[in-house]
Order: C-alpha cells, then structure tokens, then sequence
C-alpha cells in the first residue's frame, strides 16, 4: 500500500520534463529509473542530517548528502570491484601467452588470420575465465549513476524556478531547498565553472576559484589514483607489452578530457566525482598494499614487510610465521628431487662410431674382440 502511494505521488519523467518547460528529453527518460533511485538516496541522507539539527537549505547538509550518496554507491560496487581485481590478475597472468598469439599472426593482415587470431583470443579468455570488459566493470555501472546524478543537479535550476520537484523524492520544497545551497555561503551547488563565468552572479569571484580548486583536486586524484597502479602493482612482464604503453598514454591524456568536462559540471557533480575519486585511491591503496599482484614491486615491498615480522607467504599466498615457511621450501625442495631422481633419464643420442668407442673402452671389450680375431 505505502508503495502504491509513492508512486502515485511520484510524476511521470514526460510529466515533470513538461512542467518545467524543457518538454521531452529522451535521455533524461532513459534514465528516470536511476534518477528516481539518485534522488530517494539524496533525500533520505538529506532526512538524516536534518533530523540531527542541521539546517535543511546549507550547502553543507546537500554537500554530506552527496557524500553520503558515493557511500551508498560505492559499497554496492564493493563485489564487482572484487571481481575487477580477480579479472585484471588473470589478464596479467595471460600475457604472455596474449603476447605468443600476437607474434603469431604479427604482420598477417588477411581476413584468415585475424578470424583465426581473434578465435584464438577468444578461446584463451575463456580458458581463463576472464575477459577485458570485466576489469570495467565497476567503471561501466557506475556510469549510468553518474549520468543520473548529472541530470538531476542539473535539472535543479529549471524544476526550481518552475516550481515543480524532481521525478521522485525530491520535491519542490527540497528542490527550491538545494537551489538556494551555497557551499562556503558563497558557491551554488548547482552552478558550473562555465556558468559562474557567463552569468556572473553575485560573489562569482569565489565561486570560480572553488570551482576551479575542487576540480584540480578531482583531476589530480584521478591521475594518482591510475599512477599508484602503474608505478607499483604491475608485474615487468607487464610492462613490456602494448597494453602498458597505452596505459602510460591515456594517464597524462584523461587529465585534459577531465578538464574540459569539468568545466561544465555543476558543482554538486564535482563534488560527487572528487569523493569517489578518493573512495577509489584508499581502495587502490589497500589491494596494492594487501593483495599485490605477484612480481610487481608492491609484492616485494609486501614481502620485506612481512620479513621484517618474522612471516612470509606460503604456497598457496596464505601468511605464516617464517619457520614454517622454511619449512614448506625444504619440503618442496625434497619432494622437487626426489622427483628428478625418480624421472628417466634421457639418453643424449650418439653417433655409430662414438658407440663403437665406447663399447672398446669397457673391460673385457679387447679380450673378446682378441678371441673373436684368433678364431
């Protein structure tokens, strides 16, 4: 009943794009769901913070409600990002075997030989149980959110000076609440670096240079963020191949792609990504520290580490005190020998006359052939 009656009071996305005058906008339909699901989070923080005495219209309160949006987003992508690390690892493992492919059809360009290497790919990954889009995957599902969010801080000027609320939660009362929210008392949540310089309203000045900062900020944390990645949790087979050229590009090109778009951002927005940026450097920071991957210069630092401790890592990646990883390598280093006693030896092979030598050398070997002269 309670969910009837929500979405009864819940306006339609032709609705709402009609009320505020914008009239139909096939993109901001498309993701109505997500808008609705943006603005219900946005809102019950928003309760939240209110109901423990803070004032409902501070840039503030809507500053800790976008906070406490990336929370929310970010912990629900917590098992994808699971599968991204687990993903990335086996792309790393196949490299090499990515690379003997490449050399196989290198310099091949009839339609033969890339659908027979692009078979063979495809058969690898599957061999693996990986494939490159699934190290995207947090970023791809994050996209769609991120575009919600867009269009809904977005939509806050219009709906606000229409006099109408959001597609969801967000109602005309909250909507006209975040309209009037200035971070710092002097910087509108919904206004963009480009606007504040267009429009020049009043205290723009400061609205620029915070623009300006957080945006900085935004880019700068992306930047680190792919740099701790590259500088420490590849392994040097690695960073020999293609893949990692390409990486070393797009670190320093992202940054001015970041700039342009965050030019026009509303601030909300800006806000929003620099979080997540942040969410996704502490992150980054834990794997590499904690589960580095094999070879790379985190796994030795992980390794000294762990020494100094008086602990190593085991066969099977478990951590144990170092005697009995001691231990384990003594047993593997018997068993290893063991097992190359036991294996048949190869005899290397050799020539009549060699054979023939050899044969005379052995004892008796000139007694017999004496005999077998005198008969």
């Amino acid at each position: 009943m309670g969910f009837d009656l929500l979405l009864a009071a819940t306006p339609s996305p032709t609705a709402t794009d009609a009320a505020s005058g914008g009239g139909f906008d096939l993109f901001s339909t498309i993701l109505w769901p997500l808008k609705w699901l943006v603005e219900l989070v946005l809102v019950a923080w928003h309760w939240l913070f209110t109901a423990i005495g803070m004032p409902p219209a501070e840039g503030a309160t809507w500053v800790l409600s976008i906070i406490g949006l990336v929370i929310v987003v970010r912990a629900a992508l917590i098992p994808l990002f699971v599968r991204q690390i687990k993903s990335q690892r086996k792309m790393m493992e196949l490299a090499p075997e990515m690379r003997k492919i490449q050399d196989k059809y290198k310099g091949k360009r009839d339609q033969l030989s890339r659908e027979a290497m692009s078979r063979e790919t495809m058969a690898l990954y599957k061999k693996h149980g990986t494939t490159p889009v699934s190290s995207c995957l947090p970023l791809l599902v994050q996209m769609p959110v991120f575009l919600a969010l867009f269009y809904t801080l977005s939509d806050v000027t219009k709906h606000a000076l229409a006099g109408v609320g959001g597609v969801g939660a967000l109602s005309a009362e909250l909507t006209k609440q975040f309209y009037d929210a200035k971070l710092f008392g002097v910087a509108p949540l919904h206004t963009s670096l480009m606007a504040a310089i267009q429009e020049k309203p009043s205290g723009w000045e400061a609205t620029v240079v915070i623009l300006v900062i957080l945006v900085v900020l935004m880019i700068a944390s992306q930047f680190f963020t792919q740099l701790q990645i590259i500088s420490k949790n590849l392994s040097p087979e690695a960073k020999t191949g293609q893949a990692y050229q390409m990486q070393k590009v797009m670190l320093y090109v992202l940054p001015f792609a970041f700039v342009f778009s965050g030019v026009f951002f509303p601030l909300g927005v800006v806000i929003y990504w620099f979080v997540s940026n942040l969410w996704t450097m502490a992150q980054q920071f834990i794997v590499i520290r904690e589960m580095p991957t094999p070879g790379s210069d985190a796994a030795k630092q992980r390794e000294e580490r762990l020494a100094r401790k008086g602990k190593a890592l085991d066969s099977s990646g478990k951590v144990v005190p170092m005697e009995k990883y001691q231990a384990e390598q003594e047993r593997l280093y018997r068993e290893a020998e063991a097992a190359k006693a036991a294996a048949p030896k190869r005899e290397q092979p050799m020539s009549k006359q060699r054979a023939k030598k050899q044969a005379q050398r052995k004892p008796g070997a000139g007694a017999v052939g004496s005999a077998d002269d005198n008969s």
